[in-house]
């Protein structure tokens, strides 16, 4: 049962994770067919377009990608429906179907939480790792791009020591300290 445990995580927190990507990169108004945009829109496609036709018209219009966002939301949902279909069982009797509404909606908020401050992380290491290794990298353009924002407000309070920029490390830290306090 842990190995169809971990297969779900992983599908699902691909899934997700690609979504709020996709929302994040057209925030910040990143071309999508520089990568990692690519992916992300082959992996959301075909649940972000009808997404975007079931939101009003004032949602799709706004800056913020709702489309994505609420794609997202529905995925995990769709994971904490079969997360907690595996875990109790298929018996109708374990719990009343107000509780298992509710069981649903925990483990879809834990999940949103742990992806969006995991997906963070990965991010984050692919910065910090291409910055060292090949900083002159094409997807270098876009990650600058999509962490800055974040980085911003710890660079203004963490300065450069030796000329090295320790602000992804304090963010890597603050986003561990947020899993742990989070439980996961």
């Amino acid at each position: 049962m842990n190995i169809l445990f971990f297969l779900l995580d992983t599908v699902f927190f691909v899934l997700v994770g690609c979504a709020f990507l996709r929302a994040w990169m057209n925030h910040l108004r990143i071309h999508m067919q520089a990568q990692p945009g690519r992916f992300a829109l082959a992996v959301t496609d075909w649940l972000v377009k009808p997404s975007r036709r079931m939101l009003p018209k004032a949602l799709v219009q706004s800056r913020f990608d709702w489309g994505s966002f609420f794609a997202a939301v529905l995925l995990a949902l769709a994971y904490g429906g079969i997360r907690l279909a595996l875990s109790v069982g298929f018996n109708a009797q374990a719990a009343s179907p107000v509780a298992m509404l509710l069981g649903i909606a925990w483990v879809a908020g834990g999940f949103l939480l742990r992806v969006l401050l995991q997906g963070l992380m990965v991010l984050l290491l692919m910065y910090a790792v291409l910055s060292w290794v090949q900083p002159g990298a094409p997807v270098m353009g876009t990650l600058d791009r999509l962490v800055s924002p974040l980085l911003k407000p710890i660079r203004r309070v963490v300065p450069t020591i030796g000329g090295v920029d320790l602000s992804v490390l304090v963010l890597l830290l603050l986003l561990q300290v947020g899993l742990l306090a989070l439980g996961f």
